[in-house]
């Protein structure tokens, strides 16, 4: 059974990322963070935005790195090795475009699926064995669009979904704080 002790958000800083798909990580980190009462500080060792969190008598540290997708690795690790927490006790919630919008998924490990900020998490940790929220925003169909895909909102019809797939995930967050992560992932993936 593993314990979380950090959720990580994924996203872009800045007011102009704030709306686009890259950034639903940080959606889902946002809510979790206000529903608990906390408010992100600028860590500067950890080269994010970070939070402390005392849920279901644990303490989880949050995440919000702020050096850019490409980099998100940089401020997992830092906080990661601060803490001494394992990989299997990192949850990392991002945007992905192998799932359609309205779809949130949640797994141990796998690739990076050309996802940059996980790729270079994998690379820091020097594992893939950690844990993944995948909030789906459908895919633009074509490879080459995928950057341009990722920095734009959702289309208004694809908006409620997110935010609908975001709330599930946001129903099984107990279930995942207490580390019934198998309980979480049977909930979620059957709503």
């Amino acid at each position: 059974m593993s314990e979380i002790k950090l959720i990580v958000g994924l996203g872009n800083p800045g007011p102009e990322h704030q709306a686009t798909r890259h950034n639903a990580g940080f959606w889902w980190v946002d809510e979790f963070a206000r529903k608990h009462g906390v408010e992100f500080r600028q860590e500067n060792k950890f080269h994010g935005l970070a939070a402390r969190v005392q849920a279901q008598g644990r303490d989880i540290w949050l995440l919000k790195p702020q050096t850019f997708m490409n980099v998100s690795g940089r401020a997992v690790v830092a906080l990661a090795l601060f803490y001494k927490i394992l990989p299997d006790e990192i949850l990392v919630v991002h945007d992905e475009l192998d799932l359609p919008p309205g779809s949130a998924r949640l797994k141990l490990g796998g690739g990076h699926g050309g996802h940059n900020g996980l790729k270079d998490i994998i690379a820091h940790l020097g594992t893939r064995d950690f844990w993944r929220l995948r909030i789906g925003i459908g895919h633009p169909g074509e490879r080459s669009e995928v950057v341009n895909y990722v920095l734009k909102a959702p289309r208004k019809e694809e908006q409620p979904l997110i935010d609908e797939a975001l709330q599930r995930a946001q129903d099984v967050s107990t279930l995942i704080v207490e580390g019934k992560l198998q309980a979480a992932m049977l909930k979620l993936h059957s709503s």
